[in-house]
């Protein structure tokens, strides 16, 4: 029987912003469907368990420290989990950060810390991982985690939503260069998905409020991003390069 499209036996990838959240659920997933898996993100800690859950689970991982903000971490991460895992086929480009601030409130370092790392942390990962896929002439595919906030505004998010939009910029510029070497990049954006962090918020009377906006009435599971997350990094997505797929219950169509 042939494997699933969906398979990814034989891989290796490289996830960033592991240790929580989005990051920490897409290392699972991808584990679960089969590829060897480097966990990478500031919190060593955090790392070192999610990587022995998913060897507890049958898989294989490695924990890496990386600063996305660092280009000589960059470059250190993707030495280390060549060394641990094999050559990185797959990079989930997920680490992030956000701020509340309103924009005539938002200091110089509020502004070149969110871009910092959702921007310019996905451009050094994006770009070790090219030059090194290129060099192999062995294709690869890089997911950048975008956000539906990329696509429309809403109030007080002006670096975070600045630097989503810029990702959905790079992720396209990306995938027309790099086609030529067989490297598909793609972006996912996400709206509101329910998380550690905001699982209070999102039970509170503003988080009510918030979720009656949404056209579907409902915030996201971290389990619905699943499905997208496997097809672009998959033989399924294999024809699929500089695409961007909403996942958001249809928050985006609200923002405008």
């Amino acid at each position: 029987m042939d494997p699933s499209p969906l398979s990814l036996a034989g891989r290796s990838a490289l996830v960033t912003g592991a240790s929580s959240g989005l990051g920490r659920h897409f290392a699972k997933v991808l584990s679960q469907a089969g590829a060897k898996v480097a966990v990478a993100a500031r919190r060593v800690d955090r790392l070192e368990a999610l990587a022995l859950e998913i060897q507890c689970g049958g898989g294989i991982s490695a924990p890496i420290e990386l600063d996305v903000t660092n280009s000589h971490q960059v470059v250190r991460a993707f030495d280390t989990a060549e060394a641990a895992i094999g050559p990185i086929d797959i990079v989930i480009n997920n680490a992030g950060v956000a701020t509340g601030t309103w924009f005539t409130k938002l200091s110089d370092e509020d502004w070149r810390q969110v871009l910092d790392v959702n921007l310019d942390g996905v451009f050094r990962v994006g770009r070790e991982a090219a030059r090194r896929m290129s060099a192999r002439k062995s294709g690869g595919s890089i997911v950048n985690i975008a956000s539906v906030l990329g696509l429309g505004v809403l109030k007080a998010v002006a670096p975070y939503a600045t630097s989503k939009a810029a990702v959905i910029q790079l992720t396209k510029a990306m995938a027309l260069e790099l086609a030529r070497d067989g490297i598909r990049v793609n972006a996912l954006a996400p709206g509101y998905i329910e998380t550690e962090l905001n699982a209070d918020y999102l039970a509170s009377d503003g988080g009510k409020r918030m979720i009656s906006r949404v056209p579907l009435g409902r915030v996201g599971k971290l389990e619905d991003l699943d499905g997208p997350l496997l097809l672009l990094a998959s033989d399924a997505g294999r024809n699929m390069t500089g695409s961007v797929i909403v996942i958001d219950g249809g928050q985006s169509l609200a923002i405008g």
